[in-house]
């Protein structure tokens, strides 16, 4: 008999797992649609052409690929084999999983072009697959939240996406967190400024490590991309700035003097700390970073990432603005920015903290047990009565004894059991017991759901 088993990077929900995803998930939809975003789906696969050249060099890595249905090695002539797999790509296989849920949304945006309004502010919550390899808050299958406006330049939408993340944590109870900030253009200034101009790219894939390997490592890697000891000198008094965020720019403002776009990043950021002054908050959580790059390719202006202090798990949000991304699926000029929540992340972050509000996960309240038929009729008739009042319950669907329905409801965690016996059916009334400390009480019917919705 073959052991059941799950693909590696691939997980199960039960009960407990998904009542405590959704607390997670109608956080994000309540503080989503307070902003005006509208939520829509896309495919879980789509065309490789559609996915490839969007994610930089590694990302491209990370996709999985579908093999074309049917035969399909008909395509591979004996001599393609010496030219390998790269060369013989799209013979094999010509749809993906999606890697993220931006790319196909612009792919959308593209396609539906003529019947949406902008500026449109959608959301979107799916699964989305990485082939990387699985660890402790990594996995090859989960699910992203984002929420994404294109049609507009103005940073307000940047500056709704910070209030929109601190709305969130303070929802799930989260304190002590940053968010990092940066822009594009200010990484674009910071190559120019080191006398490495058009090498922002490579720039950004080796200091996006810097968290996980030092400052040594990545060193070592910019050294391989063909950065100069030079540059390495010029680049190091911004590894480790002085801490606040107007410091952090003035000394940003002077390194990038001689660098226009590297201006206009500093001043794309000071305009949305302005616009977050105006909005009556201020920068709490917000932390300036200039060495914060992000590896996707498409971003090209303010750029997010989400780390909550004191915990084992990375990012647990992330995103930017990507003014170009429609571009290559035939709808330039229109810019666009967003940013996602890794809800497994999340999720792997609360437990870890321990804020998952058992009694607001609670799934059934009352379980209503019987001794004969008699009961068993009686309940179906109390059952009615509670649901109608909104009250989570449920009925033994069998005939056994009590203690294993009781047994059932312990197992289950339930608060309360209604027991149905013949002094109830006879005086109309219900035994509500507590199951956490066995205290019983007999009460009518409109009591007993009265006191089971005053418990919710």
């Amino acid at each position: 008999m073959q052991k059941p088993s799950l693909p590696k990077g691939t997980r199960d929900f039960g009960p407990v797992q998904m009542a405590r995803r959704n607390y997670i998930l109608d956080a994000i939809k309540d503080t989503f649609q307070l902003f005006g975003f509208q939520q829509i789906e896309t495919p879980s696969m789509e065309n490789l052409s559609t996915l490839t050249g969007k994610y930089g060099e590694e990302g491209d890595q990370l996709l999985f690929k579908i093999l074309n249905s049917g035969d399909f090695l008909k395509d591979l002539a004996p001599e393609d084999l010496a030219k390998g797999s790269a060369a013989n790509l799209t013979k094999l296989s010509e749809k993906g999983l999606r890697y993220d849920l931006t790319v196909p949304f612009a792919r959308y945006v593209a396609m539906n072009r003529n019947e949406l309004s902008f500026p449109f502010k959608r959301y979107q919550i799916q699964p989305v697959w990485r082939a990387d390899r699985p660890q402790k808050g990594r996995y090859r299958e989960f699910y992203q939240c984002d929420a994404d406006v294109v049609g507009t330049e103005s940073l307000l939408c940047e500056a709704e996406i910070i209030l929109m993340i601190r709305r969130v944590f303070a929802k799930l109870g989260l304190k002590d967190y940053a968010i990092k900030v940066n822009n594009r253009k200010i990484l674009t200034g910071i190559a120019e400024a080191i006398g490495e101009q058009g090498k922002e790219g490579p720039l950004c894939v080796a200091i996006d490590k810097l968290d996980k390997i030092g400052w040594e490592k990545v060193k070592e890697e910019l050294l391989q991309r063909g950065f100069g000891e030079a540059a390495m000198q010029k680049l190091l008094p911004l590894v480790d700035l002085a801490t606040g965020v107007k410091e952090r720019l003035a000394v940003l403002t002077q390194f990038l003097s001689q660098s226009p776009i590297g201006l206009q990043g500093v001043q794309e950021l000071e305009e949305v700390f302005r616009l977050l002054e105006q909005l009556g908050t201020n920068l709490d959580h917000v932390d300036f970073d200039p060495m914060l790059a992000r590896g996707l390719s498409y971003y090209t202006g303010a750029i997010f990432e989400v780390k909550v202090n004191g915990v084992s798990i990375g990012s647990v949000s992330g995103g930017g603005r990507y003014d170009n991304l429609t571009g290559v699926f035939g709808l330039p000029g229109v810019p666009g920015v967003g940013f996602s929540f890794g809800v497994d992340r999340l999720y792997d972050v609360l437990e870890e903290l321990n804020l998952f509000p058992v009694d607001r996960l609670a799934g059934t309240q009352v379980l209503l047990t019987h001794f004969d038929q008699a009961g068993f009729d009686y309940g179906l008739r109390c059952l009615t009565a509670m649901r109608d009042a909104g009250v989570k319950a449920e009925l033994y669907p069998e005939m056994t004894k009590l203690k294993k329905q009781l047994e059932y409801a312990s197992k289950k965690e339930l608060p309360f059991v209604g027991i149905c016996g013949d002094e109830e059916i006879e005086s109309g009334t219900l035994m509500l017991k507590n199951l956490a400390t066995g205290e019983q009480e007999a009460l009518s019917l409109t009591d007993a759901i009265a006191k089971l919705k005053g418990a919710e």
